[in-house]
């Protein structure tokens, strides 16, 4: 019975989020409301990369900024096989049904490569620590943009052109759902409890038994695998594959977006991915000062607000939720929320839970 109550939570976001979906895609299609679709699916895709890179960042306290390598991945492998089987129908089904079964498989073999490569980096560079890692991942990021620019097969510099529009609100919006879905069941879990205690005290974690590289790999190769799933998305919304969509200004872009919404905060993720996808297209008018007052606003967030919009809580740990008990009950049992380890008030960290 335990069981099917799992399953159950499980599927229930997908089973509710769906038709949700759907609907709404219908709905802006009928009304022919393009533009809007386009921030919708630019804001899934953000929230996609957001919550990923916050398993690493903001669960374990790493500091990776190879996201971006890690999306190049993906998005090459779904490319290539979109290319090659999008436009032939699989097994008697009409054209337009294959296509959508061949970029549901292109999307998971992008997870996959991903994964791999997060493998291949996590296991000899997760040892180290702070600046160590984060030039380890982003010399990672240079190594994939330079391998591709040199590939024939993957196009070079030019990349790979006509890829077909499969990218759709419903696929982003399911793409995001998992996503959240995965870190918040992360977050709740025996795995995640023990990321949090890498995050606080690595020294003390592994003292206690924990596997400290075996738990940062772990996360490691999840992060890497959404954010191929999100590269895959991107390069279908394009209908291009280019070395320029995956450079070291997209890794600091999601970076930029965890920390406005707090390291370790899934919500915090979600929100500013939200946030500054809007952000980003309401300044559209004022092209030429359009990063000047996204970079002014980070700073004002910085002095105020150093532990970003959230913290390390959700937002189901708001008082107006734990006077009814929900943020308790998702919490597994009472006690502080799985990602307060700390107080992350501005006046410092007296007063926590543990």
């Amino acid at each position: 019975m335990a069981f099917l109550r799992g399953v159950v939570r499980s599927i229930l976001p997908f089973l509710i989020g769906i038709p949700i979906l759907l609907g709404l895609q219908f709905w802006l299609v009928a009304a022919d409301r393009g533009d809007v679709t386009i921030i919708l699916v630019t804001a899934f895709i953000n929230v996609v990369l957001a919550v990923s890179l916050n398993v690493v960042n903001g669960f374990t306290g790493q500091f990776s900024l190879g996201h971006a390598g890690f999306m190049a991945v993906g998005a090459y492998t779904a490319a290539m096989i979109t290319l090659r089987f999008a436009a032939t129908p699989l097994l008697g089904l009409s054209p337009e049904l294959s296509s959508q079964v061949v970029f549901g498989l292109a999307l998971l073999a992008g997870m996959i490569t991903a994964a791999l490569a997060g493998l291949l980096v996590g296991l000899p560079s997760l040892r180290l620590r702070g600046d160590y890692l984060a030039i380890v991942t982003l010399g990672f990021g240079m190594i994939i943009i330079s391998i591709v620019e040199n590939v024939d097969v993957l196009g070079r510099a030019i990349g790979l052109s006509g890829l077909p529009g499969l990218t759709t609100l419903t696929w982003t919006g399911v793409a995001a759902l998992a996503t959240i879905s995965m870190a918040r069941r992360l977050a709740v879990s025996t795995q995640g409890r023990a990321l949090f205690a890498i995050r606080e005290d690595e020294v003390a974690a592994e003292a206690m038994g924990v596997d400290t590289t075996g738990y940062k790999v772990r996360a490691f190769v999840i992060s890497a695998a959404f954010a191929g799933l999100a590269g895959a998305l991107v390069v279908h919304l394009l209908q291009l594959a280019t070395p320029r969509s995956f450079t070291f200004i997209r890794s600091i872009e999601v970076v930029v977006m965890i920390v406005l919404g707090g390291l370790g905060s899934i919500t915090g993720s979600v929100l500013a991915a939200v946030l500054l996808t809007v952000l980003l297209e309401l300044l559209r008018e004022v092209q030429q000062f359009r990063m000047v007052a996204y970079a002014i606003l980070l700073i004002l967030l910085m002095l105020f607000r150093p532990q970003g919009l959230f913290g390390t809580r959700e937002l189901w740990d708001l008082p107006l939720f734990r006077r009814f008990g929900f943020a308790r009950a998702r919490a597994g049992g009472g006690g502080a929320p799985p990602t307060a380890v700390r107080d992350d008030g501005v006046g410092g960290a007296g007063g926590g839970e543990a």
